[in-house]
């Protein structure tokens, strides 16, 4: 099992890019972590002083502790800006795409926890399942390093699907195992820690989708094939976000939140649906009126949802959280695209000309959906018609062009991380240049005459980006510990008796007892003056053991194999009963965290309401020996092409960081 998880995640020592970025980012978690104790422990100081040259000494203290968070906390930023190891290395790039980096965490041992509870709960010895233990250790160990492929899904979406299992086998409502999952937020790094596995759950899938985000950006996007992994991996990754979003929506970390997932999902789906534009545009943009109208409609679509990233992007709190390399990348695309499809409409307009075989009507048509308001006594028909005014509005649309590209590169300029992108800025730059060049053909007309403004373009796409919920998240797994029997019986909200040992004779096996039921097989209508009653057997025991036979997994025909031939000296059954209790409230579950907004719930339920205690059934007594039931089975003459360039190397950066909040941890209890 150790070597096929190989394959499927990286090796922690592999010094891959990406893999670098990563130690690197652990080791700013447990930096920041350090800071933050040593920060509370000063504050905690300085409340409980009088002293007023102890405080003096404390507040310089932590000035000092402050000044080296706000240095780690920019850091960390600087590789969320590192966008150049999750790119693709071909030699061409087209514009450079986003990617989450994965959540960190810490090593968990299970082994000790574990195996005190099967001592303790199940009654057997858990040094017996040291190789099960194993095999879930080096699970989530893997976990931690997936490989950047559908195989590294795969393993995560395993081990996701192992949680609920390991959940019903070891995490009881009633007490806590002594096991504590910490996870650090992706953006700031701040630790959450929790004894319950929600947190485990929700990160699992944030990674997921951190993962096929990675996919996406190193996808080839030069090539169709490329360009349509891409589209799938940023639909899937923004299907595993709405996932968790909607599953679990109060994690303590505010990377996991509702707002800055809903932020994700789109950022996530805007990339989608750049990528489908890329895809359009791949080929060639054929210089004919139609295919560039609708290409300007694509493109101011790309424009729009990349906008409304942004908007959400620079709304409070998010914009503390998200690097503002991210934010500023969207309004660099928002401004990019629009110019891109001003460009086109203006190519449509000035290109082109109504001639005595084009189809008026149509082109009225596609004209009149570009535009939702147009100035005042102007319609589509006469833009089309009239030379000069056809051209006027040609040129406004190539200086809306023009101006759009020039301001993206403005922007451009602004942001640290943005300049060591070399790739994004001859992209921009060879945008810019294109829309110069129109603008030149057409300059020396008369520039004042009627100036007429470009209205805005209306967005229109025929293939939409959507959430794709990845099969990967409904792999199913076979139980580590299925020997400790059928889940719906043998789990950790059940408390049960130690197993008893209970001699069977001939009689008692004809004329005691029935049994009853599906592996295990359970006693009912027990004759109280037989002998194995007397000898402890008790009606709604489980029968786990027929001499030295385990019978945990096995139904009515296969105990009947076994104690059809009871001899006059019988035979001993291992039986459990299962312990009267009502259903009781939860333990409470601590959850460490820190430097959370005081106003974000911190609320992680621990316990399941659907999963209630199981019932013994009144049987009437029959004179059979056995009874069971059956178990149910359930391109044109001319082509415009997007300006790309040569591949250049980027550099690792750093950038200024928002203001770190307050260090105090809180402590939440929650409770059903």
């Amino acid at each position: 099992l150790h070597d096929a998880l190989l394959q499927k995640g990286c090796s922690p020592n592999a010094q891959t890019g990406r893999s670098k970025l990563q130690n690197k980012r652990a080791t700013l978690n447990q930096q920041i972590i350090k800071q933050m104790r040593m920060r509370a422990g000063a504050e905690n100081l300085l409340k409980a002083t009088n002293n007023n040259k102890v405080k003096e000494m404390v507040l310089l203290e932590l000035s000092y502790v402050n000044s080296d968070l706000q240095l780690l906390m920019g850091q960390l930023e600087g590789l969320n800006s590192s966008m150049e190891v999750y790119q693709n290395t071909e030699e061409t790039a087209n514009i450079p795409l986003i990617a989450l980096g994965l959540k960190e965490t810490k090593e968990i041992d299970f082994s000790s926890p574990f195996k005190d509870f099967i001592l303790e709960h199940y009654s057997e010895d858990g040094r017996s399942f040291e190789e099960e233990l194993a095999d879930l250790m080096d699970l989530r160990q893997s976990c931690r390093t997936p490989s950047r492929s559908e195989a590294g899904v795969e393993l995560l979406a395993s081990y996701y699907s192992h949680l609920p299992l390991i959940e019903s086998r070891f995490f009881s409502p009633t007490r806590q195992n002594g096991i504590f999952f910490t996870w650090y937020d992706s953006f700031t790094g701040v630790p959450v820690c929790q004894q319950n596995l929600l947190l485990e759950k929700a990160s699992i899938l944030f990674n997921m989708a951190a993962l096929y985000s990675q996919i996406g950006t190193r996808s080839d996007r030069q090539t169709r094939v490329g360009l349509e992994q891409a589209i799938a991996a940023f639909q899937k990754a923004a299907g595993v976000l709405n996932l968790l979003k909607e599953t679990f929506t109060h994690i303590p970390s505010y990377d996991m939140s509702p707002a800055m997932v809903s932020m994700l999902i789109r950022l996530m789906l805007a990339q989608a649906q750049q990528c489908l534009f890329e895809k359009m545009a791949l080929p060639g943009v054929s210089n004919q009126f139609y295919a560039l109208i609708r290409m300007a409609q694509e493109a101011a679509k790309v424009s729009e949802v990349f906008d409304q990233v942004h908007q959400f992007m620079i709304q409070t709190p998010i914009k503390d959280n998200v690097p503002l390399f991210w934010s500023t990348m969207s309004l660099v695309k928002t401004n990019h695209y629009r110019s891109m499809a001003h460009y086109f409409v203006a190519a449509a307009l000035l290109d082109h000309e109504l001639g005595p075989r084009d189809d008026e009507d149509q082109q009225e048509k596609m004209l009149s959906q570009v535009y939702d308001q147009l100035p005042e006594g102007r319609t589509p028909i006469d833009i089309l018609k009239n030379k000069d005014e056809r051209k006027r509005f040609g040129k406004a649309h190539i200086r809306r062009a023009v101006s759009g590209h020039e301001e993206a590169l403005r922007i451009y300029s602004l942001c640290e991380h943005l300049t060591k992108l070399e790739a994004l800025k001859d992209i921009l730059k060879a945008s810019h240049q294109r829309s110069l060049e129109k603008y030149s053909d057409f300059e020396n007309e008369e520039e004042f005459t009627d100036y007429v403004d470009a209205p805005d373009i209306t967005s229109k796409t025929e293939h939409r980006a959507e959430m794709e919920v990845p099969a990967a998240t409904k792999v199913k797994v076979i139980d580590f510990f299925q020997r400790l029997g059928p889940l719906a019986i043998f789990s950790a909200k059940q408390k049960w008796t130690p197993p008893r040992s209970v001699r069977i004779y001939p009689e008692d096996r004809d004329e005691g007892f029935t049994l009853k039921g599906e592996s295990p097989v359970q006693v009912v209508s027990l004759d109280p003056h037989c002998q194995a009653a007397g000898d402890g057997l008790k009606e709604g025991d489980y029968i786990v053991a027929v001499g030295k036979t385990d019978s945990k997994w096995m139904g009515v025909s296969e105990v009947m194999q076994l104690l059809k031939d009871v001899d006059e000296e019988g035979t001993e059954i291992q039986v459990v009963s299962l312990m009267d209790s009502n259903p009781s409230m939860p333990a409470k579950s601590a959850t460490f965290c820190g430097n959370l907004p005081k106003t974000y719930s911190m609320i992680c339920l621990a316990y399941n309401d659907e999963e209630k205690p199981l019932k013994n059934r009144k049987v009437t007594k029959k004179s059979s020996f056995l009874s069971w039931g059956m178990k149910n089975k359930m391109k044109s003459a001319s082509m415009l092409n997007l300006p790309t360039m040569d591949h250049s190397g980027a550099m690792s950066w750093n950038k200024p960081i928002p203001t770190f909040p307050s260090s105090s941890c809180y402590n939440s209890d929650s409770s059903h």
